[in-house]
């Protein structure tokens, strides 16, 4: 029987021959990332009586949840952060101007095929859309592994998912992902590795793949991977990174999975998760209509410059629905600057958007909050009671061009009534 990528990646990253689902290993991640909550480990480091670090080199720091600082407690921790980072020599530090810790480190070139990656970010699974075995941990096992260099981490099962194409007008790899998360439901692949596969995947964008395994997190997975392939390197080189620098994981053709998933992209159609819970997904025909206040385009799964692209292609000409908000996000400086050069942010902001900083934003709950009673559609990647304001508002998630169009419209709509067919298509 042959191995699965996390088996191979894990039996890597512990320095052993083979390992199977189940085996415990001391694994030791290329790189630990923390957000702006890094001050929590440099506080739990101070009660572990150390101050000294296994590989600072291994070590990302990037203050991307509330930025700029919105409180004397807020500015004080990133204060905090910036200290340490220098007096430590981490030169993988980046400050509140810079973006997403996820989109960020993707962008620099330090995420490579091959690669363990901890976060103290749930959503750390989206660097499998590099061929890379990305998680989320807690911060005290993040400031542990400051110390150790590595942590004991169980190999996880695989699950395979084969996503067919192309897929139907007006879909994107957000609707492919909400159509999984309700098949599987919230916990359908708990502690599991998610590898995708199919015609669809094969060529896709780093992008869309990134937003692919950025949302496998919402049905319970440990890991998520995409096969590495020409658009990976191409991404890479142009990020900088020599192909020489890293290795490519591969699974084996006789791999076990204990459950394979398949997608009929052609058939699928714009997905809406309604609240409160990620799994409640409804096809955009059983949602439009419902009245919105507000539309947010942000978050690490879909405020990348692709998905401004896809918004900005139907805003253009448009303009905002009366008494809606329109909150623009970018996900790091990069993005904003090439909307910027393009002219994205200028058919953005023409159509009523507000623009702001890039970051979390609205998706960590810094600015953009609901008042009682109001509703959000939003591209983020959760919509928990509470999450974004008032414990009684409501949150509805779904692609870009899906909250384009319903920002224009003022209720949810669905894209497919305002992108052209190609020339010979049928709708």
């Amino acid at each position: 029987m042959g191995s699965t990528f996390a088996e191979k990646l894990l039996a890597r990253a512990a320095g052993e021959g083979v390992t199977q689902a189940g085996q415990i290993v001391d694994a030791y991640p290329n790189l630990i990332m923390s957000h702006a909550a890094s001050w929590r480990c440099i506080r739990t480091l101070e009660k572990l009586g150390t101050d000294k670090l296994f590989d600072p080199d291994r070590i990302a720091m990037v203050m991307d949840h509330n930025s700029p600082a919105y409180s004397a407690k807020t500015a004080g921790d990133q204060k905090l952060c910036r200290e340490f980072a220098a007096s430590h020599g981490i030169k993988k530090f980046y400050d509140v101007d810079a973006g997403i810790a996820h989109v960020v480190l993707i962008e620099e070139g330090h995420v490579r095929p091959g690669m363990l990656l901890i976060g103290t970010d749930s959503h750390s699974t989206i660097y499998g859309a590099l061929g890379v075995a990305g998680t989320g941990v807690g911060f005290s096992e993040v400031t542990a592994t400051w110390v150790c260099g590595y942590l004991w981490m169980m190999v996880p099962e695989s699950i395979k998912v084969v996503i067919e194409g192309p897929l139907s007008h007006g879909v994107y790899a957000k609707d492919v992902m909400l159509k999984l998360i309700g098949e599987l439901t919230a916990d359908g692949a708990t502690y599991c590795s998610v590898e995708f596969h199919g015609s669809y995947v094969e060529g896709l964008s780093v992008s869309e793949r990134m937003t692919l395994c950025n949302l496998a997190m919402e049905v319970g997975a440990k890991f998520a991977y995409v096969p590495p392939d020409e658009v990976t390197r191409e991404y890479l080189e142009r990020c900088g990174v020599a192909r020489d620098a890293y290795e490519e994981i591969f699974p084996d053709s006789d791999a076990r999975y204990v459950r394979e998933v398949h997608i009929d992209g052609e058939t699928l159609v714009p997905q809406v998760a309604c609240p409160d819970t990620v799994d409640n997904v409804k096809s955009i025909e059983d949602v439009a209509g419902t009245p919105v206040n507000q539309v947010f385009i942000g978050s690490c799964t879909n405020a990348k410059y692709e998905d401004l692209v896809e918004a900005a292609s139907i805003l253009r000409g448009r303009h905002v629905a009366p008494g809606v908000r329109l909150i623009v996000t970018p996900a790091s400086k990069q993005v904003l600057r090439r909307a910027i050069d393009s002219g994205v942010m200028s058919v953005l902001l023409d159509s009523g958007a507000l623009v702001t900083n890039p970051g979390c934003g609205a998706c960590a709950g810094d600015g953009g909050v609901m008042a009682d009673g109001e509703v959000t559609l939003s591209t983020a990647n959760r919509n928990f009671r509470g999450r974004m304001g008032s414990y009684d508002s409501e949150i509805y998630l779904a692609s870009p061009v899906v909250a384009a169009a319903t920002a224009v419209r003022g209720v949810i709509a669905d894209p497919r009534d305002f992108i052209a067919l190609p020339e010979g298509s049928i709708a």
